[in-house]
C-alpha cells in the first residue's frame, strides 16, 4: 500500500517569518487520519527567513532529525552543545528526560528544512546532540542511512528508535530500490524532482505512507533528492 498525500493537501501556517507544512498534525493543525506513521510522529517542510528562528524551548521524549535542504540552521541548547547544520547535512537531537535549545537560521537567504520526530523506544535517559556532513555525492544512485537506531547503520548519526532515515540523489532516468523488513512502515519524501514509486507518481514535496511493501522502486523522471523513514509500526 502506497497512498500518495499531495504537497497541496498538507497542513500548515504561514508565520511570516515561518511558513510551515505539516505531514502529520502538529501545532493547529489536527487531522485524526494523520497522527503519526507507525514510530513516525512529525515530518514538517519548514521555511525560515533569514535571520529568524525558534528561540529557546523544550522537549522531551523524542528523537528529532533535522534534515537541512537549503541554506544553513543553527543550534544552540542547554547542554552548551553548538553548530551550524548546512544544506545535504543533517543533525539530531536525542531529548531524553529533557532539553531546551533554539533553532536560527542565521544566514542571508532563507533556509529550507525537513524536520523528522521519531518515538523513542524508551523514556528518559540522557540527552545529546550530534550533527554530520553527508556529501550528496556519496548518496548518488543509492540509500544511505543518515540517522539510525538499527543494527549496521554504523555510519549514521545514532537516534534511540528502531528507525531509520535515509537519503538518496537521482539523475533523471535512475532507479534506486529500498527493502522493507516484516510489518515495516515507510515514508517518503521527494525534497526536489519527479520520482515514481511502485507506480505512484510523486511531485517534490509530496509524501507518500508504505506499508505492507516488501521492496519499493523508485525511478526520477527528473533529478532528484530523497529522504525515507524507516520506522516500527
Amino acid at each position: 500500500m502506497i497512498e500518495r498525500r499531495p504537497f497541496e493537501s498538507l497542513g500548515g501556517a504561514n508565520h511570516g517569518w515561518l511558513d510551515a507544512k505539516h505531514h502529520f498534525s502538529f501545532a493547529g493543525y489536527h487531522d485524526p487520519e494523520r497522527m503519526h506513521w507507525g514510530a513516525l510522529r512529525v515530518w514538517n517542510d519548514d521555511t525560515i527567513a533569514a535571520g529568524t528562528g525558534f528561540p529557546p524551548h523544550p522537549h522531551a521524549d523524542m528523537e528529532i532529525i533535522t534534515y537541512v535542504r537549503e541554506g544553513a540552521i543553527t543550534h544552540q541548547d542547554s547542554l552548551g552543545s553548538r553548530g551550524r547544520t548546512e544544506a545535504g547535512d543533517v543533525q539530531v537531537m536525542s531529548a531524553g528526560s529533557g532539553i531546551r535549545h533554539s533553532e536560527y537560521n542565521l544566514e542571508p537567504g532563507v533556509t529550507r528544512i525537513f524536520q523528522i520526530w521519531i518515538v523513542p523506544d524508551q523514556r528518559g535517559g540522557q540527552p545529546s546532540w550530534g550533527a554530520k556532513p553527508f556529501p550528496k555525492g556519496d548518496r548518488s544512485a543509492q540509500f544511505v542511512a543518515l540517522a539510525s537506531g538499527m543494527d549496521g547503520d554504523e555510519d549514521a548519526l545514532p537516534i534511540r528508535a528502531d528507525a531509520r532515515v535515509s537519503g538518496a540523489t537521482l539523475k533523471a532516468g535512475e532507479s534506486v530500490e529500498y527493502r522493507f523488513g516484516p510489518g515495516r512502515y515507510g515514508y517518503l519524501v521527494p525534497a526536489t524532482g519527479r520520482i515514481d514509486v511502485n507506480g505512484v507518481a510523486l511531485q517534490a514535496r509530496d509524501g507518500a505512507a508504505i506499508r505492507d511493501e516488501e521492496v519499493i522502486r523508485i525511478t526520477a523522471s527528473e533529478e532528484a533528492e530523497l529522504v525515507l523513514v524507516d520506522v516500527a509500526a
